[in-house]
């Protein structure tokens, strides 16, 4: 097993705006880079404001987009290795809006035996069946309770982790969740944040978590990485970044954390 099960190696994003003559560059990552340890299950926050270069990095992570320049290794092996069936096994992700990753016209449970079948590698539709129960028990839900029905007939909660269990089903080595909380009522935002801390050591996976909410961050990382105009300014151990930010944008992110105790002011 290789050291880290993410390396990003200078890693770098343009995009080009206009025409050939008149167009403008937009460098959108710059040379960001990063290391996660392979001895155990971690969760990777990366935190920023919009327009920062999270979600640019994460679409890079999941293939979505090319790097303009720089390297992407997983477990060793870098990304552009793998074939797509092979890398959708190691790496799976959670969108920030759960009513747009499945269509209103196919029931949910198609997407969870297309899933199982062909990146679990089961034989079988009752095979496919335990599978998908027994993911779907660990998000909470029972699959009674899935069968036979559509997107429009669950909350955006349960969507979300429903699109979790699907994600878990090809046993991934990394999960790459881009601002999975977003869309979701602010009262069950901390139940979705607690399912990826108990569940990084039930399936032993690696969770990047994409978010512009340090609290959450704050709540669920071992590692924690901030980015600001397209930098990555601080990257390190969850516990040490928010004791002792080094970074004043990281040190204002953590102040606009509410704290038990404070009061608005009028």
């Amino acid at each position: 097993m290789a050291d880290f099960i993410l390396e990003i190696r200078n890693l770098s994003r343009e995009f080009k705006l206009g025409g050939i003559v008149f167009g403008k560059k937009i460098v959108a990552v710059d040379q960001v880079s990063l290391t996660l340890p392979a001895d155990q299950s971690q969760i990777l926050s990366i935190v920023g404001e919009s327009g920062s270069g999270k979600t640019t990095l994460a679409r890079m992570i999941l293939r979505l987009l090319e790097p303009s320049s720089g390297e992407i290794i997983l477990d060793g092996v870098p990304l552009s290795h793998f074939q797509k069936q092979q890398f959708l096994k190691n790496v799976q992700p959670i969108f920030q809006n759960p009513f747009s990753t499945f269509s209103a016209r196919k029931a949910i449970e198609t997407y969870l035996f297309e899933t199982a079948l062909n990146l679990r590698g089961v034989k079988t539709k009752k095979q496919a069946k335990e599978v998908i129960a027994d993911v779907l028990r660990s998000v909470g839900l029972e699959i009674s309770h899935v069968l036979g029905k559509y997107p429009n007939q669950f909350s955006g909660g349960e969507l979300q982790r429903i699109s979790i269990a699907r994600a878990l089903i090809p046993k991934p080595k990394l999960i790459v969740a881009d601002e999975p909380v977003a869309m979701i009522d602010a009262s069950l935002r901390t139940n979705i944040v607690n399912l990826f801390k108990r569940l990084k050591d039930e399936y032993r996976v690696n969770f990047i978590y994409i978010t512009h909410d340090l609290s959450t961050a704050y709540y669920v990382s071992d590692y924690i990485a901030t980015m600001y105009k397209g930098s990555m300014i601080e990257f390190g151990a969850a516990k040490s970044i928010l004791n002792n930010p080094a970074h004043p944008y990281t040190e204002l992110l953590l102040n606009s954390i509410p704290k038990v105790g404070d009061k608005w002011d009028d």
